[in-house]
């Protein structure tokens, strides 16, 4: 696919996201996904994404679903891909950090992280993306293990 040049108003549509990003709440919620829930298996997964008593419950929708709604963005030609990709790493973390049981979790919810699958899967540069912090992930769950 021909890189395109992004718009001003892809760069207006970047920066919301941006600011969507950095509300005290979401800030907690994406320190907590990305840090500290590393779920190894499906069922680790679902004993929070299930459980609304779970106090993490929340964060972890709100995360995937900020991530997944940014995604459907690209997918749907709402913003430029290649600056998206350029200016966004964390989706990708998402989908890398739950790979290893992606299909159990699909099992049970089909879309899940499905804009960002179908992100990666259509646009050149976000698969690089994907690849690059797909062995980030890989070596920082090494390192959890190591522990």
């Amino acid at each position: 696919m021909e890189r395109m040049l992004a718009t001003p108003a892809d760069a207006e549509i970047i920066l919301k996201l941006y600011k969507l990003r950095t509300e005290p709440v979401m800030r907690q919620a994406r320190a907590w996904i990305t840090g500290e829930f590393w779920p190894n298996t499906a069922a680790e997964f679902f004993a929070v994404y299930e459980n609304p008593k779970d106090p993490h419950n929340p964060w972890l929708r709100q995360v995937i679903s900020y991530w997944e709604m940014a995604a459907a963005m690209v997918v749907h030609g709402a913003v430029s891909a290649d600056l998206f990709v350029d200016c966004n790493a964390e989706g990708f973390l998402l989908l890398a950090k739950f790979a290893p049981f992606l299909d159990a979790v699909r099992e049970k919810n089909p879309a899940f992280l499905a804009k960002t699958t179908e992100l990666v899967s259509r646009f050149s540069t976000a698969a690089q993306r994907y690849e690059m912090v797909q062995k980030r992930v890989e070596t920082m769950r090494g390192a959890r293990k190591a522990k």
